[in-house]
């Protein structure tokens, strides 16, 4: 589950089990599971149960605020990660007003007064814990300058919305980082409802993107994440389908409008 682990099974998994042992990375709840009617509280709120099922907005964020805490000054010691849970609680918030935007620890580090590879380390933890995602930039040999950089997000959005102060869903609609808190809620969807583990993003420095790039039965399948009603088809969008060759091209949006965008892109692009 998103930032837990067992003791018990951490020390037995670091023997030599080789053969003997599984790991299965196990998300929160997922919108497979909850119903597209409880689409927006499950985005606000998070996957974690208690988060999810809280009786109020006010106690679920005070559920992950509790949450938060615990995991930085309790959990991370009892995994034997002895790094300040303070220094992990800065980087940490800071990674979620970076959610979604290329890695640059070296930037981020001369934000914080760190050093970029205390930055790297303590970011390591957080992505070994299972609190961040990393996805990593595919390479294509086009001759086109591209992006080598992963992308770090806060995986559960609910702890999210916490760290940014996005506690109810009338200040995350007005709050800068909306759209990518949509963007990282349904890769995380995605990633959990496909069982895909090694998910990529694909970007060249000429500014053409694709936000989720996977391989399904020896074929590429991209997906494009927009927070608007009707997305229409971009030029990034038709450069990534014909560069990449993928087959097909998603565009996941949370409007109701059926509009995908067939007639610029046939039947490799959908909605």
């Amino acid at each position: 589950m998103l930032g837990s682990a067992s003791p018990e099974l951490v020390r037995v998994s670091s023997e030599s089990l080789a053969g003997r042992v599984a790991f299965v990375d196990m998300s929160g709840f997922g919108l497979h599971e909850v119903g597209a009617k409880a689409m927006r509280r499950l985005w606000l709120r998070g996957g974690f149960p208690r988060s999810f099922l809280a009786r109020s907005e006010k106690e679920s964020a005070a559920w992950r605020r509790d949450f938060i805490r615990t995991f930085l000054e309790r959990d991370l010691r009892t995994f034997g990660i002895d790094v300040s849970p303070r220094a992990l609680r800065r980087l940490w918030t800071m990674l979620a007003h970076y959610h979604g935007q290329v890695w640059n620890a070296s930037e981020i580090g001369r934000s914080l007064g760190e050093a970029h590879t205390t930055i790297r380390r303590h970011a390591d933890v957080l992505v070994g814990a299972l609190v961040v995602r990393e996805l990593r930039p595919w390479f294509e040999n086009l001759g086109k300058r591209e992006i080598k950089s992963p992308k770090l997000y806060v995986r559960d959005s609910g702890v999210l919305h916490s760290l940014l102060g996005t506690e109810s869903f009338d200040a995350l609609e007005s709050h800068p980082k909306l759209g990518a808190s949509w963007e990282g809620f349904v890769i995380e969807q995605i990633l959990s409802l496909t069982g895909i583990r090694d998910g990529y993003y694909w970007g060249t420095q000429a500014g053409a993107e694709l936000d989720l790039l996977l391989t399904v039965k020896g074929k590429r399948v991209g997906f494009e994440v927009k927070y608007a009603d009707a997305p229409r088809m971009t030029r990034s969008m038709r450069i990534a389908l014909d560069d990449l060759e993928l087959s097909p091209l998603y565009v996941v949006y949370p409007g109701r409008d059926p509009r995908s965008g067939r007639s610029a892109g046939g039947d490799r692009i959908g909605a």
